[in-house]
């Protein structure tokens, strides 16, 4: 959940802000408090706190404007809501139907609970307290089915994202590279993709072929929104677009230097 929404004290200086920003400077506290459906008061000391934090500046007169820092504070929000909107929209499910793999052999109209495994999802017999609906048609194991009718909230976690990091070829790129860390790092199994020719080559060094080589920072957060860990050797030239498209989606990550004679612990 975004941290606004845990905070109704953020969640109010977001909206204000966003307030002040759509209306600037012709507008009172009176008018917020309106649309918000808050007191007067309680504006008035909000105000009063994003004018110390330079959030927001005021000339004295009641009249406001958001700030540079204002409006990185609405951006920051405004990121960590649209991920939260993918998480909704993948786990709380309000469509007609939505396929399934089934995981037992399945009967049409039969009830079937809904789980995410290996980033797939899942229609069993087994009936729990998570997100359960109807099978569409008769469907045998391992086969595609249809669900409908479709209530609760499928669980499962976001994937780990891990980053390793390859020098370029101006700081000795793949023979730069710890490879003993390397296969320690892959020996986890997850899903590998490469960025940058210096760590596809580091990955072959020890004989290993990516899983993925071309559009891996999009596979990376789409496995992660599906519950799988996914792992990165990338160039350290890529690491700063790689880290802002993360970002963008409010996913976690850990970044580990590969080069020879940093210590990973």
């Amino acid at each position: 959940m975004a941290q606004i929404q845990r905070n109704r004290n953020l969640d109010t200086k977001f909206q204000i802000l966003v307030q002040i920003a759509a209306n600037q400077p012709n507008i009172q506290q009176k008018d917020i408090a309106q649309r918000l459906d808050v007191t007067p008061q309680a504006v008035s000391e909000y105000i009063k706190e994003m004018v110390k934090d330079g959030s927001v500046t005021s000339d004295g007169r009641s009249i406001y404007r958001i700030t540079n820092e204002g409006v990185n504070r609405v951006l920051k929000a405004l990121k960590e809501l649209r991920a939260y909107l993918i998480f909704v929209e993948r786990s709380i499910t309000n469509i007609t139907i939505c396929t399934a793999v089934s995981d037992h052999d399945l009967s049409q109209g039969q009830a079937v609970g809904l789980k995410m495994k290996n980033g797939l999802l899942f229609a069993t017999n087994a009936l729990g307290k998570a997100a359960k609906g109807l099978a569409v048609t008769n469907a045998r194991k391992g086969e595609d089915v249809g669900v409908s009718n479709i209530e609760g909230i499928i669980e499962f976690e976001i994937g780990r994202i891990t980053i390793l990091k390859v020098p370029g070829i101006q700081r000795g790129s793949s023979r730069n590279v710890d490879l003993a860390r390397l296969k320690k790092e892959i020996s986890r199994k997850e899903l590998v993709g490469t960025i940058g020719i210096e760590a596809l080559i580091a990955l072959r060094r020890i004989g290993i072929e990516p899983s993925y080589l071309y559009g891996v920072t999009e596979a990376a957060i789409e496995a992660a929104h599906s519950g799988l860990s996914f792992l990165i050797l990338c160039t350290d030239d890529d690491i700063p677009n790689l880290l802002k498209r993360l970002e963008e989606h409010n996913l976690s990550y850990e970044i580990l230097d590969l080069s020879m004679g940093v210590n990973l612990e």
